[in-house]
C-alpha cells in the first residue's frame, strides 16, 4: 500500500500496510534496534530523525524493491553509512536465493556497524571498506546488476562514481530529494543519460531516479 505515512510510522504499521512482510520484520526490529544503540557512539543518523526512522529510513529504502526485477538481485550500495538503503534491502533480499549486496563504507567505524548488522540479520551482504574511487568494477563478485545510493552526491558526482557499473549495463536506483531537478540540469552538462524520474511512494518532496544508460558527453567544453 502506497500514500504518505505518518512520521510517528512504526514498524507494524508498516507490516499492516503490506511494506514490510512479517518474514523479515524481526530482522529489521534487531536491526534499528543495534543501529539505534550505535547511535549514542558515533553519528549514524541525523539526530532529529531518530524518531521517525521508520517511516524516514526504512521506508525510503524498501521503495527500492519494486525495481529490482522479480528474481536474484546482486546491488552495490555506495555509502552505505547506516544502511540505507543497502542493509535494509539486504534483509528484505534474503528469501531470494542468489540476492546479494554489496556495501561500500570507507568510514572505518561505520564499516564496522555494518558488519555488526549483517552478522545480527544474517543478510546477504558484505561489507568493502573502501572509497569508493579506489574499487575497480570487478573487484565485486558477483557483478551488480544495480546500483543504489541515498544522500551520498550530487547527481553530477554519483554518476563519476558509478559510472564503472552503470557502464557495463547496471541500472543505477538513486533516492534524491527536491534539488533533483537542478541535479538533473547540471548533468546534462556533462553526461547524456537515459534516466526516469519516479516520484517517491511515502516522501512528497522525494524521487527514484533510475537511470538505464549512462555515458560522459566527450564533446562538451563544460567537463
Amino acid at each position: 500500500m502506497t500514500g504518505r505515512l505518518p512520521d510517528t510510522a512504526t514498524l507494524d504499521d508498516l507490516v499492516k500496510r503490506g511494506i514490510v512482510s512479517r518474514e523479515s520484520s524481526p530482522d529489521l526490529a534487531a536491526y534499528v534496534e543495534l543501529l539505534l544503540h550505535w547511535q549514542r557512539r558515533i553519528n549514524l543518523i541525523g539526530p532529529s530523525t531518530i524518531d521517525t526512522i521508520w517511516a524516514r529510513h526504512v521506508a525510503d529504502s524498501l521503495q527500492l524493491m519494486m525495481h529490482l526485477g522479480d528474481g536474484p538481485a546482486v546491488v552495490v550500495d555506495l555509502g552505505s553509512g547506516a544502511g540505507f538503503p543497502g542493509l535494509v534491502l539486504a534483509v528484505a533480499l534474503k528469501s531470494k536465493t542468489g540476492s546479494h549486496v554489496h556495501l561500500i563504507e570507507s568510514n572505518s567505524k561505520k564499516a564496522s556497524f555494518l558488519r555488526e548488522a549483517v552478522r545480527i540479520t544474517q543478510a546477504p551482504a558484505t561489507v568493502v571498506q573502501t572509497r569508493i574511487e579506489q574499487l575497480d568494477s570487478d573487484a565485486l563478485q558477483p557483478l551488480p546488476k544495480f546500483v543504489t545510493a541515498r544522500a551520498l552526491a550530487p547527481l553530477p558526482k554519483l554518476l563519476e562514481l558509478s559510472s564503472k557499473w552503470l557502464e557495463k549495463g547496471a541500472t543505477g536506483l538513486f533516492l534524491k530529494g527536491q534539488d533533483v531537478d537542478s541535479e538533473l540540469t547540471e548533468t546534462t552538462k556533462c553526461w547524456n543519460i537515459e534516466i526516469e524520474k519516479i516520484p517517491s511512494l511515502y516522501n512528497s518532496s522525494g524521487v527514484i531516479l533510475k537511470v538505464d544508460e549512462v555515458s560522459r558527453d566527450k564533446h562538451s567544453s563544460r567537463c
